[in-house]
């Protein structure tokens, strides 16, 4: 290990090219200990890296690692996170996951509080409605309040006061949100704020350093993300970069006992691609693995596929997180194609626009019908807003108060969130693939037949759908 005054000069040194690492020098954050620690591996490699790029751009071969030489890390030694599959059915699991923040049961959709918050709740609602794990996102608290200060007042946890687990976007989704506004290389990602127009660049290194701050039970591993569809050299060279960071990653992360880093399976819709990707990603023995790059407006045929192909090949013991999938048949198609967690931000989006889910389907509560009908969104439900509140009130204040928009948003969140719980006690009691078929011909009773994609997906996980719609 470098001495501590070789290593702050050379920290100086690279500051001037690196407006995150000034930032910290002037803010007197880090102690010599920490200084170390952090920087002295990725400094090293950044002298190195002209020659590195090189050498990475003359692999021919996405089955070729192109950095050999560098050290496959492992994650092998966590001990932040048990997983427990109590019973399976098929390819489906009811399992528990627990993190240094409680228990979660799986399956799991957790709602996504972008900056800190899930829009219109506070976290004692989100409580209220059994949620056990929610998401941050790196990118964004990152620039507002800013890591230093959420390490500062003692993580994400105690700064919104939620005392149950967190995970946390590495910010690599923005590399497709915000495609306008970034460069990506092979150091990391250069974005300009949609904002104020400040840059910052992240490096893997950067990202786990930022979640390592926030303080989240989950983080999720910076990878490079493209457009779902995009095919040839620009996936090819995603699902590479993804695997050579990964290392980087691992290495910089720094709170193993008490956080878990997840990799991401990248590859698009390309099988090759998935299947180098998850061979190089399983052998660093991560303790979860994340499903990325889809509900990019790829096809339900080609959706359903990849991921029943990510989970045949992903380890067995292992949680399985699928990206950015939210919508409810979705999430009862991947559950049983054997996947654990889910996030999507449409619940509370929709809600914004008077949509609300219910079991058959989505409810436009902006519609003229629903002026003069005192009944609640779903009769049954036992969420606050249908225990308190009727469609007609709804409809009568959506555009005008916020109120509306927080009781949708509440009640779209719970759906979710006993829709998984109702999967998961489903295999527990034996009765699956009952639930799956009164579930589907429910949600599609109005146009009375079921989506070709979803009758082939139940194939793949050996559900038998027999479902006769009333005339």
């Amino acid at each position: 290990m470098q001495s501590y005054a070789k290593s702050k000069k050379k920290l100086i040194k690279h500051s001037k090219k690196d407006n995150n690492i000034k930032r910290l020098i002037i803010k007197n954050q880090l102690n010599k200990q920490k200084l170390i620690n952090l920087f002295c591996i990725q400094l090293d490699y950044m002298d190195n890296q002209d020659s590195k790029v090189e050498q990475l751009g003359q692999s021919e071969n996405f089955g070729e690692n192109p950095v050999k030489k560098l050290k496959t890390e492992s994650l092998s030694m966590n001990k932040a996170l048990k997983f427990v599959v109590h019973k399976t059915c098929n390819k489906a699991r009811a399992s528990t996951l627990t993190l240094p923040h409680g228990e979660v049961l799986t399956p799991v959709y957790m709602p996504v509080g972008t900056k800190g918050t899930i829009k219109g709740l506070t976290s004692q609602e989100m409580e209220n409605l059994g949620c056990r794990l929610l998401l941050g996102n790196t990118y964004h608290l990152a620039y507002q309040p800013g890591g230093d200060y959420l390490e500062k007042v003692g993580g994400l946890h105690k700064f919104m006061n939620w005392k149950y687990n967190i995970l946390t976007d590495s910010g690599g989704f923005q590399m497709v949100s915000l495609s306008k506004l970034c460069e990506i290389s092979e150091e990391g990602v250069k974005f300009e704020s949609p904002v104020d127009g400040s840059e910052m660049f992240l490096r893997p290194e950067d990202s786990v350093h930022n979640q390592n701050q926030i303080g989240a039970d989950i983080m999720m591993a910076l990878d490079d993300v493209v457009q779902t569809t995009t095919v040839g050299e620009r996936m090819k060279i995603a699902c590479e970069r993804t695997v050579r960071w990964i290392d980087r990653n691992i290495q910089a992360h720094e709170r193993k006992e008490v956080q878990n880093l997840y990799p991401i399976v990248q590859g698009g819709l390309d099988f090759g691609l998935r299947k180098y990707c998850l061979d190089e990603l399983i052998k660093r023995d991560a303790p979860g693995y994340a499903i990325g790059g889809l509900a990019g407006g790829e096809d339900k045929q080609d959706f359903w596929k990849i991921v029943n192909f990510c989970t045949d090949h992903l380890p067995q013991d292992k949680p399985r997180y699928l990206m950015g999938v939210g919508y409810p048949d979705d999430l009862i198609v991947c559950s049983c194609l054997g996947v654990d967690q889910f996030d999507c931000v449409f619940s509370t989006r929709t809600a914004r626009f008077g949509t609300a889910f219910t079991k058959y389907g989505f409810m436009r509560l902006k519609n003229a019908d629903k002026e003069f009908d005192l009944k609640p969104i779903e009769e049954g439900c036992e969420c606050p807003t249908c225990q308190r509140y009727s469609r007609s009130f709804l409809h009568n204040t959506i555009a005008k108060e916020e109120t509306a928009c927080h009781l949708i948003s509440q009640h779209n969140l719970y759906f979710l969130l006993n829709l998984m719980k109702q999967f998961r006690q489903s295999i527990l009691d034996g009765r699956m693939e009952e639930f799956v078929n009164e579930f589907f011909k429910n949600y599609f009773s109005h146009e009375k037949q079921i989506p070709q994609w979803i009758q082939d997906a139940m194939v793949a996980a050996k559900i038998n759908l027999n479902i006769k719609f009333d005339e």
